[in-house]
């Protein structure tokens, strides 16, 4: 992947890669600093594939890093920036990260965790300014320029992107330098992925996620300029497009929604808009018909797991027309792809059948880092498990209908209710807790946790939620509490969800 800027910084090395708060970063020198932090990683490290772990918000520095990692044979580490400090060292932990790259927000929260850092070596301040760790320009700036142009074996590890389990530890999906071409290969044959040296793609999803990691790489492979704000802020989306000509962009449901419901939308230029690929949650009928008026481009709706980097199915703009009856679907197969729905014995389901959605390609996972009971659980004979419920048309076109997991996805961000619970069944108020998502017009999802109080206890929302705060990301938290005298449960104790869930979206056509 270090090729990427390699090639792009010789054939177009001052055109401008990034424009990060105002400033551009151009291809050649995008290249010559990744090249020093390559450097200064070997220096750092004991050896090829080591760990390095970014924890910080949208900022150029955090492709500095990725591409010298990639020079260096090393493999970078996104951290969630929304997750609460234990959950920050588990993932550290967990992946032996031997150098840490820090960004200013999160310097508080990293001086208490650090004694229990055992394998980090090095603290890199992104920012500066910190009276004892690593100021990252002046350290990346200390180590040449020259290439270290070290052969990288294609089935390396390049990063690794955490996301939850069902048990509430995340797990570290490890994709290779062969994943992520082949990922783009399919991108470019489904002509959505088509980006070139005249695109001007809009970044304001985390980089710490598939998808906001897709579309930069995506775009720097293509030669493009990339527009990137540091978090989701909706007046700079809106002064952004028109002001930089941006004509790729993707966004969550929930985002949209807040665009077309802004008073400034209806007088904002978006004339140069191209396409606008959304995904990661399911978008409301009439939402999308009021974006595409209001926006008037061609629309993707995009659909995968980070575990095959968010490319399974895709419907493309020519589909999104009421009239074929497809703007419900999440579209077909990627050319590369093959995607089944099967019953529980594994058996294919017919059309208009709902069932476990599977999928087979080329850049699936090399699998779960240290984790290979997971893997064999998730990946089955090539085949990987997507957890999600949902049907196919006579037409090949896949529409997803409920989950076989638990996970709740509210704003694109997706929640296990298993870790919910942990946060909160230590409250002293609460005996017993059960958590789901129920609808929520602007975000899909929210979390709702169901308790039990203990005899004599009356409800503390506030303080039930202020207690889970120390413990989970803010996006975790419950939205609403409701109180009952007892949890619904199988013959072996197990809570009833679905009977929890069904309740709160009785009446819907779908689940999720």
């Amino acid at each position: 992947m270090a090729d990427i800027v390699r090639s792009r910084s010789h054939e177009r090395p001052g055109h401008a890669a990034f424009v990060y708060l105002g400033e551009p970063l151009t291809y050649a020198d995008l290249n010559d600093r990744a090249s020093r932090v390559a450097n200064a990683v070997l220096a750092s490290v004991p050896g090829s594939q080591s760990r390095v772990a970014v924890l910080d918000f949208n900022s150029c520095s955090y492709f500095e890093v990725f591409f010298g990692c990639c020079k260096a044979d090393c493999t970078m580490v996104g951290v969630n920036a929304r997750l609460a400090a234990p959950e920050v060292a588990y993932v550290l932990n967990d992946s032996a990260a031997v150098v840490l790259f820090v960004g200013r927000e999160h310097y508080a929260m990293v001086e208490k965790m650090e004694s229990e850092l055992g394998k980090v070596k090095l603290i890199v301040a992104l920012d500066g300014g910190h009276e004892r760790w690593v100021d990252y320009q002046q350290w990346r700036d200390s180590y040449p320029a020259a290439d270290p142009d070290r052969a990288i074996d294609q089935d390396h590890d390049v990063i690794q992107l955490y996301t939850s389990g069902t048990t509430g530890y995340p797990k570290g999906v490890c994709h290779t330098h062969r994943t992520w071409r082949l990922m783009a290969e399919a991108g470019r044959a489904a002509k959505w992925a088509n980006f070139g040296t005249d695109s001007v793609t809009f970044v304001c999803l985390p980089l710490f996620h598939v998808a906001g990691f897709n579309l930069c790489t995506l775009t720097l492979n293509g030669g493009g300029t990339i527009i990137l704000t540091r978090k989701v802020d909706v007046e700079e989306i809106l002064q952004f497009i028109p002001q930089y000509r941006v004509t790729d962009t993707l966004f969550v449901p929930a985002m949209i929604l807040n665009i077309v419901s802004h008073p400034k939308a209806a007088d904002t230029d978006f004339s140069s808009m191209r396409l606008i690929s959304y995904g990661a949650a399911p978008i409301a009928e009439d939402l999308l018909r009021n974006a595409r008026e209001l926006f008037g481009c061609g629309f993707v709706h995009l659909y995968g797991l980070t575990e095959n980097l968010g490319t399974a199915t895709y419907l493309p703009p020519e589909m999104h027309v009421a009239e074929l009856g497809k703007l419900r679907s999440c579209g077909r197969a990627y050319p590369g792809l093959r995607l089944k729905v099967v019953d529980t014995a594994g058996n294919e389901r017919p059309p208009g059948q709902v069932g476990e959605i599977i999928v087979s390609c080329d850049w699936i996972m090399r699998g779960y880092w240290r984790n290979d009971a997971a893997t064999a659980a998730t990946v089955k004979g090539g085949w990987l498990q997507t957890g999600d419920a949902g049907y196919m048309d006579e037409e090949g076109y896949l529409y997803i209908h409920d989950r076989v997991k638990d996970m709740i996805v509210t704003g694109g961000e997706n929640v296990y209710p298993a870790e919910v619970e942990n946060a909160l069944f230590g409250h002293p108020l609460i005996a017993d807790v059960a958590v789901v998502g129920v609808p929520d017009e602007k975000w899909g999802e929210s979390v709702k946790a169901i308790v039990v109080l203990k005899q004599g206890s009356e409800l503390d929302t506030a303080g039930i939620v202020s207690f889970a705060r120390e413990r989970i990301a803010g996006y975790k938290l419950p939205k609403s509490i409701d109180v009952v005298d007892v949890l619904p449960r199988n013959a072996s104790g197990k809570v009833l969800r679905r009977e929890l869930r069904e309740r709160c979206w009785r009446g819907r056509s779908r689940q999720v």
